[in-house]
């Protein structure tokens, strides 16, 4: 039988770990945004929950705009970000009816725009009531006709 001491298999751990760690190549620098800003520092996880606080229930949808991808209408949620310079609360309101259907739901979001970090909560008394004030950006139910 043979016995190793805790401190041998601490010490080939340890020697493994760093011999890992040099091994697992460093990712390339990515290339600097032609307009001045890092579209690798550009990202939101997006959600929506059913009711007046944030759950977490509901799956993180990830936005990317360069090119604009991850989202059902990112384009579009894209170009309306970008107006905002990432404000989520910035988005102008669009003119239109809601039912007056008292159906809660927290929007949220957090990631980095541009470089500048974003942190949104904000609960709406509905679903239309949601898009009606964040245009594309929460539409994650797939494509709408504008």
């Amino acid at each position: 039988m043979t016995y190793t001491s805790p401190k041998a298999v601490r010490g080939a751990l340890l020697a493994a770990t760093a011999l890992l760690a040099c091994l697992v190549p460093t990712p390339a620098q990515a290339d600097p945004d032609p307009r001045g800003a890092d579209t690798s520092d550009t990202w939101l996880v997006l959600g929506v929950d059913q009711g007046e606080t944030r759950t977490g229930t509901a799956p993180g949808n990830l936005l990317l705009c360069d090119p604009p991808q991850g989202h059902p209408r990112a384009a579009d949620a894209c170009a309306e970000l970008d107006a905002v310079n990432g404000r989520i609360s910035g988005i102008p309101a669009r003119d239109t009816y809601c039912p007056m259907v008292y159906a809660p739901v927290t929007a949220h979001a957090h990631g980095q725009w541009r470089g500048q970090s974003v942190e949104y909560t904000e609960t709406f008394s509905n679903r239309c009531a949601m898009e009606a004030r964040t245009g594309s950006v929460f539409a994650l139910d797939g494509p709408q006709p504008s």
